[in-house]
């Protein structure tokens, strides 16, 4: 899917609480922790140190362009004299399926060589394909985070969090298409930043790490969330990812460093939160324990988002009063998301009360940066005139 955002926008599942899987975060902050002082890991009788790096957990060319691929950007883009047109003749002949017919594929990593020869990856191999075949095309194509609105589970007492990654190129200066190939619902979508190449290819690692930790091969495991590391140190999630193997293999004191470095890098890091206070529970340190419980239960109250979901589960069980109460809460603390303006405006729809609703459907659209958004919003806002009108 290509889909253009507005102009001056900057813009899978994850085990709750544990670890980052991209379905396949900002950088900056304080200096990373140097690697060196995190120790090798230790299981089953085994020291495995980066030493093995190397040879067990070697970063692949995830951009490189072969021959045939080459001659398919030649074939339905080489024509097109406007990046414009290059760009959308390369991106039906991807996901067409009389052409390249790409297929989603959760658990398909690899490179853009890999998904182009085997018509299967996910949401980070798609980036990589559509980025190496569109700077083949002579277009300006990035890496981009996607941020997610997060969940809870029913309790509300842990969170669950998806990663995304996807394609943006610029055309020029006021013009970004985002490319996907499997886009979320625009209403999970709560913010975007561009990445570098290296960072991607932390993000490569990163996914092998938490793959290989789900089989319980920590060997595996360690060797790629180092390596990640190693590439992209002020990616506050890959330090939650390395603090989660060493816990897993028993090495609770660096597991703890890892997680520390993590909220060192973001303060707001809720998974390392949560995963301290595993780790004291499990080494009965009650008292620092209860501290890391007190502070995710501040930012789960202060996150709008908690709010809204809590909203949600009162709109599923036909409580609109209640939903409505939720969703006040959640847009006292972002008072311009326009996706919590759009959900308060269709509970004010399901209560009847049609001007409020066009207001916060029209506040909505308003404040809307992507153009698929704003449509959304367009199209519910007339609804609501109509149905407004019709009363009268």
């Amino acid at each position: 899917m290509v889909t253009r955002c507005a102009p001056g926008v900057s813009g899978c599942m994850v085990i709750a609480g544990a670890l980052f899987l991209l379905c396949g975060c900002a950088t900056g902050g304080p200096a990373a922790l140097p690697l060196w002082q995190l120790p090798s890991l230790q299981y089953q009788g085994r020291e495995t140190g980066v030493d093995e790096l190397a040879a067990r957990a070697p970063t692949p060319r995830l951009l490189d362009v072969d021959e045939a691929m080459q001659a398919f950007v030649q074939r339905y883009a080489g024509d097109a004299s406007s990046s414009r047109q290059r760009l959308l003749s390369l991106h039906r002949a991807i996901s067409g399926t009389a052409t390249l017919g790409i297929e989603y594929d959760p658990a398909a990593e690899g490179s853009a060589s890999q998904a182009f020869r085997s018509q299967q990856a996910n949401c980070l191999s798609y980036a990589n394909l559509f980025i190496a075949l569109a700077r083949e095309a002579g277009l300006d194509a990035r890496y981009q985070w996607v941020d997610v609105r997060p969940t809870w589970t029913r309790m509300g007492e842990r969170v669950a969090v998806r990663l995304h990654v996807n394609a943006v190129v610029h055309l020029n200066r006021r013009d970004r298409f985002m490319v996907d190939l499997d886009p979320l619902p625009a209403r999970d979508i709560t913010g975007s930043m561009e990445i570098s190449d290296t960072d991607a290819r932390a993000l490569y690692h990163s996914n092998i790490a938490m793959d290989a930790l789900a089989d319980e091969r920590l060997e595996e495991a360690w060797l790629h969330a180092m390596r990640a590391l190693q590439l992209s140190p002020q990616m506050s999630h890959l330090w939650v990812n390395m603090g989660v193997v060493y816990r897993w293999s028993g090495q609770y004191d660096a597991a703890e460093t890892a997680y520390s470095q993590a909220l060192a890098i973001d303060d707001h890091e809720r998974s390392a939160m949560n995963n301290l206070m595993v780790l004291y529970g499990l080494q009965g340190r009650e008292k620092e324990r209860a501290y890391w419980e007190a502070r995710v239960e501040r930012y789960r109250d202060t996150n709008p988002y908690y709010h809204a979901w809590l909203g949600d589960q009162a709109a599923e069980e036909g409580d609109w009063r209640g939903a409505l109460v939720h969703y006040r809460d959640a847009l006292a603390l972002s008072p311009e998301d326009p996706e919590l303006l759009f959900g308060l405006g269709v509970i004010y729809r399901e209560l009847g009360e049609l001007k409020a609703a066009l207001r916060y459907v029209g506040e909505a659209r308003d404040h809307a940066s992507l153009m698929s958004r704003r449509k959304r919003y367009e199209l519910e806002y007339e609804q609501l005139s109509q149905r407004r009108l019709a009363a009268h």
